[in-house]
């Protein structure tokens, strides 16, 4: 049975349920263990780095240097924020020896860079070449969706690799074993606005609004994401769209794990696929 280390990060346990319960939900179905680093602390994102260089990198730091400490090689970090954070930092560690002094001196902690952290998309592809795909007996029926991949996981010298930067297929494979379609556009790695949501709340409304019509326009009859500031961006903000009059029919937003888990025949309020702002529990009645 694979075993991967589990970065749950922060806004798993709030914003982004549904991203917990369908990540370890497809874990499970895979038949591979999800064992959470003990003591975990936030990495940082996304304010740290506004503040102060060194808090930035001794936060994610510390949990790799846990992580290290207690036996984990691959570690899984769901958040694409999370992701950013402690590959970056695995990244600056290796071209900065003194920056790697002083992290050690900052957290009293030694960590000799064996830990390798995997975003969702790389975790669920590791999945699919495992046989995962075997498992996915409910396909949605040729469900056409645009794969939205935002800043974070298309965007990071050596922090994003094996991908095209402005044409990035890491989630093409969970997409076709899930059933679906997915359509070309123009839109896959438009920044949504990221944590700009409260401060400047009119340019991440624009934003979502653009990317959202361009779905629409392809044909998409949802937006997949892996990215939990970018959903809560994309699907909260069609609210204050409509209030607006701003923009076309509800489009519902899920998570490739939510859409996979689906595939695998998972109860849709187990995943939290009821959690959504915009509607997304007709999605389930495609794989029956």
């Amino acid at each position: 049975m694979t075993s991967f280390g589990y970065y749950p990060g922060c806004s798993l346990s709030c914003g982004a349920v549904e991203l917990d319960r369908s990540i370890r939900a497809l874990a499970g179905v895979a038949g591979a263990t999800l064992r959470e680093i003990e003591d975990w602390n936030c990495c940082g994102a996304s304010a740290a780095h506004n503040l102060n260089h060194d808090l930035a990198v001794a936060l994610p730091y510390r949990v790799l240097a846990l992580a290290e400490a207690q036996g984990f090689h691959d570690v899984l970090a769901p958040c694409a924020a999370c992701f950013s954070r402690l590959k970056g930092t695995t990244v600056r560690l290796h071209r900065n020896p003194d920056l790697a002094r002083r992290m050690r001196e900052a957290t009293g902690r030694d960590y000799s860079h064996s830990v390798a952290i995997l975003s969702p998309l790389e975790f669920v592809n590791r999945l699919l070449a495992d046989g995962l795909a075997e498992r996915l007996t409910h396909p949605l029926k040729d469900l056409k969706v645009a794969a939205y991949y935002g800043c974070l996981l298309s965007r990071g010298e050596d922090i994003v690799v094996g991908d095209d930067a402005e044409n990035p297929r890491g989630m093409e494979a969970g997409i076709r074993a899930a059933g679906c379609q997915s359509v070309p556009w123009a839109f896959a790695t438009e920044c949504c606005g990221g944590g700009f949501s409260m401060s400047m709340t009119q340019a991440v409304l624009d934003l979502s609004a653009a990317i959202l019509a361009a779905a629409r326009e392809a044909g998409a009859e949802a937006v997949v994401t892996s990215c939990p500031m970018c959903h809560s961006n994309l699907d909260l903000r069609q609210l204050s769209l409509r209030r607006e009059q701003v923009g076309g029919d509800p489009m519902p937003v899920v998570y490739l794990s939510e859409l996979m888990c689906l595939a695998a025949g998972a109860e849709a309020e187990a995943i939290g696929l009821d959690r959504h702002f915009v509607n997304a529990m007709a999605l389930a009645g495609r794989n029956s």
